[in-house]
């Protein structure tokens, strides 16, 4: 798996997207797991 600092490695534009995207995605997956979920008690 690629580092999410290095550059874009696809040619094309709309590969570039999706590899923006994908990259995108797995910056909200961690950054979901580090957000406390809080309840209401009572």
């Amino acid at each position: 798996m690629k580092l999410l600092g290095q550059r874009l490695m696809a040619r094309d534009f709309d590969r570039q997207v999706a590899e923006v995207q994908v990259r995108v995605a797995i910056l909200n997956g961690y950054t979901a797991l580090g957000i406390p979920v809080t309840k209401a008690m009572g």
